[in-house]
Order: C-alpha cells, then sequence, then structure tokens
C-alpha cells in the first residue's frame, strides 16, 4: 500500500531517499455524462456558479483514476509516487479520458 504523504508532484520526498525507480504508473478512466446528468447540469447553468454535477463527475474519475495508478506502482513494487499528474482528454463529445501518472519508486527513509 502506499500512504498519501508518498504520492508528490514534486521530484523528491522530503526525509525519504530515493533507492529504485520503476518507471511510469498510470490510471486511466474514460466517463460519460448521462442523458439524466447532462439535463441536470444544464439546469444548473441558468443559475449559474459551481456546477455540483459535473464536479462531483470529475472528481470521482480523478479519484478512480488516482487509485488504479496507485494499484499499479504497488503492483510493481513501489512505496511512493513522485512527478503525479492528471491530464484529460475529450475523446468524443461527452467523453472523456482521465489519466493519471506519475513515476513509481521505492524509497526509505533518510538516516
Amino acid at each position: 500500500m502506499i500512504e498519501r504523504h508518498s504520492v508528490t508532484t514534486a521530484f523528491e520526498l522530503p526525509g525519504l531517499r530515493i533507492e529504485r525507480s520503476f518507471g511510469v504508473a498510470r490510471g486511466i478512466v474514460v466517463r460519460s455524462r448521462s442523458i439524466v446528468g447532462a439535463l441536470g447540469a444544464s439546469l444548473q447553468t441558468i443559475f449559474g456558479g459551481n456546477i455540483t454535477l459535473y464536479t462531483s463527475l470529475c472528481e470521482r474519475a480523478r479519484q478512480d483514476a488516482y487509485e488504479r495508478m496507485i494499484a499499479q506502482a504497488v503492483d510493481l513494487g513501489a512505496n511512493g509516487i513522485i512527478g503525479m499528474r492528471y491530464d484529460a482528454t475529450e475523446i468524443a463529445r461527452g467523453i472523456t479520458e482521465v489519466l493519471c501518472y506519475g513515476t513509481a519508486v521505492h524509497v526509505t527513509l533518510l538516516v
């Protein structure tokens, strides 16, 4: 299991030494909007502000991609991830790919 404090967008983990790199770990999720969700979000746009239906859809997609990246890193033997990033691409109208990736590493405490 990789602890949350062992995942960073930086290229080092303070207090830890990178002993080994396993390469890129990634998690990919492809999501589409449902008709009901699209209609509900359209209604929210009338009033302006945060479109909560899309916000929760995006948050779920990012969380799922993050968890898949963690699982792949663990399978590689890693206990940390550096340089973590998100990316999203619209594949088709209403269908989006969310990618979470980073370098899977094995770290130890600095002594």
